[in-house]
C-alpha cells in the first residue's frame, strides 16, 4: 500500500522534473460516472467486486450535480453477441457484459435519474468510439469531475483522454476504486503527476455546486 508520504515524496520528485503541474477549474463542469454497471458493483458478475464507498460517495456526486444542473453522464460496457475485440482476450470475464444483459444497467444505488445520459463503449476510456467528446463540447463543458471504476482501467483511460481533448480531469479519490490497492494507489499518483487532479470529495462538491 502507497502511503501518503511516498505519494508525496514521488510527486515531489516529479515536479522538480517538470511533471505535476496544477489544473484549475474552468467554467462549466460536467459529473462523468464511469462503470458503475451491475457487472462491477456485483460481485457476483466476472469483473465485479465490492465497493460501497465507491457508489455511496459517487451518489453524493450525481445528487449535487443533479441539484446544481451540471449534466450527469454514465458510462457503460457492453459488447454485441457477435462482437470479440482482443480486449476480451486479456480480460474474458467481461464477456458477461453483453448488450441486454443486465449486467450492463447502471447500479441505481449510484443515483442515475431520468434525464442523466448514459454512454455505451466498448474501450477502457469514455471517449474512445463515444461521442462523449462532441456531447461535452455542445454542452460548453471545460471540466469533467470523474468517478467510478476502475482507477487503473477505465478511469485512469478517461483521464487520459479527457485531457488530450483539452477538457480538465478532476478525479475524485474517494469515489474511484479498483481490485487492488497497488494499482489504485499507482493509477492516482500517475493522473496527478501527468493528466489531471485528484481530489477529495469536497473539492469536486465544491466544482459542482458553485454552479448552481
Amino acid at each position: 500500500m502507497t502511503t501518503s508520504t511516498d505519494r508525496d515524496a514521488v510527486l515531489t520528485r516529479y515536479a522538480e522534473g517538470g511533471l505535476a503541474g496544477a489544473l484549475s477549474p474552468g467554467h462549466r463542469p460536467a459529473l462523468l460516472v464511469v462503470d458503475l454497471q451491475r457487472g462491477f458493483t456485483d460481485p457476483a458478475c466476472g469483473p465485479g467486486f465490492e465497493m460501497p464507498t465507491v457508489v455511496t460517495e459517487t451518489a453524493r456526486l450525481v445528487a449535487a450535480a443533479h441539484a446544481a444542473d451540471v449534466p450527469v453522464l454514465f458510462t457503460t460496457i457492453a459488447f454485441a453477441s457477435d462482437d470479440e475485440p482482443v480486449w476480451l482476450t486479456k480480460m474474458p470475464a467481461m464477456l458477461e457484459l453483453r448488450d441486454g444483459s443486465p449486467w450492463v444497467d447502471i447500479d441505481p444505488a449510484a443515483g442515475i435519474a431520468d434525464g442523466d445520459h448514459v454512454v455505451v463503449k466498448q474501450a477502457a476510456s469514455a471517449f474512445s468510439g463515444t461521442d462523449l467528446a462532441s456531447r461535452l463540447e455542445e454542452a460548453g463543458v471545460d471540466t469533467v469531475v470523474v468517478c467510478g471504476a476502475t482507477t487503473s482501467g477505465c478511469v485512469r483511460a478517461t483521464a487520459v483522454d479527457a485531457i488530450s481533448v483539452g477538457l480538465r480531469p478532476f478525479v475524485v479519490a474517494s469515489a474511484v476504486g479498483d481490485r487492488e490497492q497497488s494499482p489504485h494507489d499507482a493509477a492516482l499518483i500517475d493522473i496527478q503527476a501527468k493528466y489531471g487532479e485528484v481530489v477529495p470529495i469536497e473539492t469536486a462538491l465544491s466544482i459542482i455546486e458553485e454552479h448552481r
